[in-house]
């Protein structure tokens, strides 16, 4: 691991996260980082809200890698999707995908996506909210989407950034790349505020 006291050395930098998607849109930014995944339990706690899980789990994922990487600058995030207060999860099947695009159809879901930047001395945390308006959808098109493009580890089973899209009236959001799973404009901020020299 590079001398972080050493002049000009950039910081370390992790992602503390084993998703593919965060992973690259991380990547984006052009800047080094390495990621891991964390083992982190997430399942929520009694009477917690979904803001508050999303953001307990965002710090416990970088969290789960300060030990073994006590002068690396960590970023973990976490997102949930909640339908009328109730938290939407991974489907992790396609019979699960189509009951949560089911539940979906004609409504609104709010995606709240944190981030948790955790360096040698302190931490950054931002909260990023998207709200997804789906169309009326049909069974038959529900599964026509599902067959096509099954999004069985995306919570709200579906990937905005492909097929997907075609099954929203409308996404309201300041920042796209939240919706995905890692909100870069909040990553870009706190990077910023940490003092990281972004290109």
């Amino acid at each position: 691991m590079p001398n972080l006291a050493a002049a000009g050395a950039p910081p370390v930098l992790l992602l503390a996260s084993g998703s593919r998607y965060r992973a690259e849109l991380l990547a984006r930014l052009r800047i080094p980082f390495t990621a891991i995944a964390p083992e982190v339990d997430e399942s929520p706690r009694a009477g917690e809200t979904p803001p508050s899980l999303a953001q307990r789990l965002a710090r416990a994922k970088a969290q789960a890698l300060r030990t073994a990487h006590p002068q690396a600058w960590i970023l973990g995030s976490d997102q949930v999707a909640v339908l009328d207060g109730r938290l939407q999860g991974k489907p992790g099947s396609r019979a699960g995908a189509i009951e949560q695009l089911n539940a979906a159809s004609g409504r609104t879901v709010q995606f709240l996506t944190a981030v948790c930047l955790l360096t040698p001395g302190g931490h950054f945390a931002a909260l990023d909210t998207t709200t997804v308006r789906f169309r009326a959808l049909q069974h038959a098109e529900i599964e026509r989407y599902v067959d096509a493009e099954p999004a069985l580890d995306c919570a709200g089973s579906f990937k905005c950034e492909g097929y997907g899209i075609s099954l929203f009236e409308a996404i309201e959001s300041s920042d796209p790349t939240g919706l995905i799973g890692l909100p870069l404009i909040a990553v870009c901020r706190l990077l910023r505020e940490a003092g990281y020299a972004l290109p």
